[in-house]
């Protein structure tokens, strides 16, 4: 059974135009063009095992909280600090739709709404659902595939008295750069305008030749990936196909140098790679660069949040209306 919110009252009328201009742009655009029921109709059975005969009190409405899990992703909150700032901050109850007589979830609330989400597997429910409300818009560009992966780090442990370690079992070792790494490695494909259209959380074992195939298989033009991901086989399989295969060269076996045409090529494919890069950055701002729980399963959710959020925050920045709102 679900929770009724209470109606607006004259508090709720007499602060409505209170709170950080920026955010209120912010919130207006997020309200306008995110369409929040049909992402919650996506993800309607996540409270479909609860039934009045197991009593309690009602769950909150899936689109508050699909817009509390939003925010802790577009504001870089933990549950409790998002419980602190649905209390403390006008603009952010008035979003998820809290009047001032109405209760505030609580951290664990946030903290079990999102384990629902995790169990029935709605990260990459919500994530496709995403992606696809965006092709519907034409926001999603068919002029190519570019791919990449980064490392997200996990704390090492340390070593406890009887030789165990309190450090992720599922978390892995990879070199890179001379340096050691311990995490988990994001693997993604994204459009040319830099919006998230696939991914693969894997450890930081498997190197991005791994899962490279899996995320350009449906690419039907050009592929742009660094020289990471190029060999002989790669580059004749997509040319095989009609895919231009835009990989950075590197060095073979006994060149001592890339010649002037492979680096002006180079150049050329990184000016559009880059644009792959922007997700990580912004993830990884709002995350502090490293994971956040324990666990590869969990993390894997928590990055598709991240991927919803950034993805619908980038559309923004492509949709005229929604630019200028912001005042990009």
């Amino acid at each position: 059974m679900q929770r009724i919110n209470a109606q607006p009252t004259f508090t709720d009328a007499f602060v409505a135009g209170l709170g950080s201009p920026r955010a209120k742009a912010f919130f207006d655009v997020c309200q306008r063009e995110i369409p929040w029921d049909e992402l919650a109709a996506s993800v309607a059975d996540v409270f479909a095992d609860d039934t009045p005969a197991d009593g309690g009190r009602p769950h909150w409405p899936v689109v508050l909280m699909l817009k509390i899990t939003l925010l802790q992703r577009w504001f870089a909150l933990s549950d409790l600090m998002a419980e602190e700032m649905l209390k403390d901050r006008i603009s952010f109850r008035q979003f998820v739709g809290l009047s001032f007589d109405d209760a505030t979830p609580d951290h664990s609330t946030i903290c079990v709404f999102r384990k629902r989400l995790r169990d029935r597997g709605h990260g990459s429910t919500l994530f496709d659902k995403t992606v696809e409300i965006l092709k519907s818009r034409g926001l999603v560009m068919s002029e190519g595939t570019l791919v990449d992966a980064t490392i997200i780090e996990a704390p090492r442990g340390r070593t406890r008295e009887d030789g165990t370690t309190t450090a992720d079992p599922c978390a892995t070792y990879t070199a890179k750069h001379g340096r050691a790494y311990h995490g988990y490695r994001a693997h993604v494909s994204s459009d040319t305008n830099g919006i998230i259209t696939d991914f693969v959380y894997d450890t930081a074992a498997e190197s991005e030749h791994t899962h490279f195939d899996g995320l350009a298989e449906k690419e039907t033009k050009a592929v742009y990936a660094d020289s990471g991901c190029r060999s002989k086989e790669r580059v004749a399989a997509l040319e095989a196909r009609g895919v231009a295969a835009h990989l950075c060269h590197r060095r073979v076996r006994g060149q001592k140098q890339l010649t002037d045409e492979q680096r002006a090529f180079n150049r050329a494919v990184s000016k559009v790679r880059a644009l792959v890069e922007h997700p990580f950055a912004w993830i990884k701002r709002m995350s502090g660069a490293r994971v956040r729980y324990r666990g590869c399963v969990r993390n894997a959710v928590d990055f598709a949040l991240a991927a919803v959020a950034y993805n619908f925050r980038r559309s923004f920045s492509i949709t005229p209306v929604a630019r200028v709102a912001l005042g990009g």
